[in-house]
């Protein structure tokens, strides 16, 4: 059964952009999993009128609500509500309040939720590709080691393998199971242990790390496929105005040109982390300043030629 899990919260502007294109999509399952209001801000209102846009499921659909009256934080709320989910779904496309996908993102990651269903290399499907465009030849995707989450999907296979509090990185905190150079390494373990630690409120350092246990794969699009429509400073992590804007979602080109193996694309990994994270090497710039400028100059160079 073709299902989508929707998480939202308190942003009614961006969830109404996201809710229109999961309602062209038409999935036959909908789970809708909603964090509740912080006590200390003054949101219930804002969290109501959220919910009450994603009530206008007009389309042949089983629908789940998992709605929190109590704030859980972004790490648990995303971590609980996709272990609800793969209780109930084998496979999920999965879309946070500010992620818009092209519309053909969804038949996109169906297909290669069906085709690599059995496949235990592979781990997640996403949706975003911040690389320069790729020629018209190329394939239509690739196999990376590097996980992007704003937009993807994946199986039940896999997510069981996730723990939030991941005991094993506390055991045994070995930063070589993460993909790439020594200081790639040492930048995602830092940021593991501040999240386990509870200083960073999030659930992907874990879901990178356990992809990085299994040296599993993330499926790659051709063409950058959901634009993260959220910075701002409502957002709960990417608060500042940044040029990401000048990543937009483009549509794939279908029936889909597979890649002949099964294997990580090295080059564009290494590609993505020149990119990424250079700004390792200047503390003085804040990572997504640096970030932002390369892809930026990227796409500027992609577009020239």
């Amino acid at each position: 059964m073709r299902t989508v899990v929707f998480f939202i919260f308190n942003r009614p502007v961006p969830t109404t952009r996201v809710f229109e294109r999961i309602r062209a999509a038409r999935p036959e399952r909908l789970i809708v999993v909603a964090d509740g209001p912080r006590p200390s801000r003054n949101e219930a209102h804002l969290c109501a009128e959220t919910r009450a846009i994603v009530e206008a499921v007009d389309w042949p659909c089983e629908v789940h609500r998992d709605y929190s009256d109590a704030n859980m934080g972004c790490g648990r709320r995303i971590a609980s509500g996709l272990d609800l989910a793969f209780g109930i779904s084998e496979d999920a496309i999965i879309l946070e309040d500010d992620c818009l996908a092209d519309p053909t993102f969804f038949p996109f990651a169906w297909e290669m939720l069906d085709r690599y269903r059995d496949d235990a290399r592979i781990f997640m499907v996403s949706g975003n590709n911040f690389l320069p465009s790729e020629r018209p030849d190329q394939d239509s995707y690739y196999f990376s080691r590097i996980p992007h989450c704003w937009g993807w999907a994946t199986w039940r296979r896999a997510w069981k393998q996730f723990e939030f509090d991941a005991p094993s990185w506390t055991k045994d905190r070995d930063p070589v199971v993460f993909f790439g150079p020594p200081r790639i390494q040492n930048f995602l373990a830092s940021q593991l242990d501040e999240t386990i630690n509870g200083k960073i409120d999030t659930w992907d350092y874990q879901w990178q790390y356990f992809m990085g246990i299994n040296r599993s794969l993330s499926i790659v699009p051709a063409s950058n496929l959901v634009e993260n429509v959220g910075f701002g400073a409502d957002a709960t992590h990417t608060t500042t105005e940044s040029p990401t804007h000048m990543v937009p979602a483009r549509p794939i080109v279908f029936p889909l040109k597979h890649p002949a193996v099964v294997a990580q694309d090295v080059g564009r990994d290494e590609n993505e982390h020149r990119m990424l994270y250079t700004w390792l090497k200047d503390k003085k710039q804040t990572p997504l300043r640096k970030f932002f400028r390369k892809i930026r100059q990227s796409l500027k160079e992609g577009r020239a030629g």
